[in-house]
């Protein structure tokens, strides 16, 4: 069984559904109001493990209602919990998403998703140590996400960094990375480019290999310096949310069967998880993802 740790972000999702987003300064009635679990790291150890992953995630919650909540839907999902913080006298994260017409709209605050540290990482290094591969998300501190990518290169591990939300980093800490997942404006912002330059020649400039994400157009990854493209899978768009946590889960878990396999799926669960509502809610575990892609050619 393929073994992932993922090293990122707990949230609480506040969603609400409406027709359309609503302009600056107005008020509009949505149709529906959700909690649903989210966050980067914890939607990518879910996905992981519906997938057929043993998933052992690193992150903090506070010691609120939401804390507890997310704690035991984790646990649920088969998520292992002992590097997960509990952190006294502070809330747990959050994220405000309003959806309209497939698209989403996200407010985060982070809470305690700030206070993981890179003492806590170090404290990880045993669980690290055993893993096919690493996750890590950019929703937590900075010298967190850098503790990780120094950490799993010291170990030989292939470290995905998924660099959203995304911001300028080192090029020294990009080298550290196996492989960068941005979509073409994350990319820009994560090499300091012009977001309207063209994604491939940014491919090449990248320190690390990137495996591009362009949503319904698939993505494209670097074979050998050559940038290739995988086509993405049509399907009915109900909530995007967490599309892009699913694709990097099934990558992570994927990887060992050569990078061209992994993306494909990795396109193809993306897909499956955007036919349904909530991060969370449309990611598809094994079995279905096998199904749908058998009946896909």
């Amino acid at each position: 069984m393929t073994r992932v740790v993922v090293v990122g972000s707990i949230n609480m999702d506040l969603v609400t559904l409406a027709t359309r987003f609503a302009a600056p300064g107005e008020t509009l009635l949505g149709e529906r109001f959700l909690t649903v679990h989210g966050g980067k790291g914890a939607n990518q150890a879910v996905a992981s493990a519906r997938l057929g992953a043993e998933v052992a995630l690193v992150g903090a919650l506070g010691d609120d209602a939401f804390g507890a909540q997310l704690h035991d839907g984790l646990a649920r999902e088969g998520v292992a919990l002992e590097h997960v913080a509990r952190i006294a006298n502070c809330g747990s994260g959050t994220a405000s998403i309003t959806v309209a017409q497939g698209e989403n709209h996200i407010i985060v605050v982070p809470a305690a998703n700030a206070r993981v540290t890179p003492a806590q990482i170090e404290r990880a290094q045993t669980t690290l140590a055993s893993a096919d591969a690493i996750l890590v998300q950019m929703e937590i501190p900075l010298d967190a996400v850098e503790a990780t990518l120094r950490l799993g290169h010291r170990l030989g591990k292939p470290v995905i960094l998924n660099p959203a939300p995304a911001q300028p980093l080192p090029r020294e800490w990009l080298k550290l990375a196996r492989y960068l997942t941005p979509n073409q404006h994350e990319l820009a912002i994560l090499l300091g480019a012009d977001p309207a330059e063209d994604f491939r020649a940014l491919m090449q400039r990248s320190p690390a290999p990137v495996v591009l994400t362009r949503g319904a157009d698939g993505a494209w990854y670097d074979d050998g310096g050559k940038p290739v493209h995988q086509p993405g899978f049509k399907i009915e768009v109900v909530d995007s949310t967490g599309a892009g946590d699913t694709f990097n889960a099934a990558l992570a878990v994927f990887l060992h069967e050569g990078l061209p396999s992994a993306v494909r799926k990795s396109c193809a669960a993306a897909a499956l998880s955007v036919s349904r509502l909530g991060a969370q809610g449309g990611m598809p575990r094994l079995d279905e993802l096998d199904r749908w892609l058998a009946s896909h050619g």
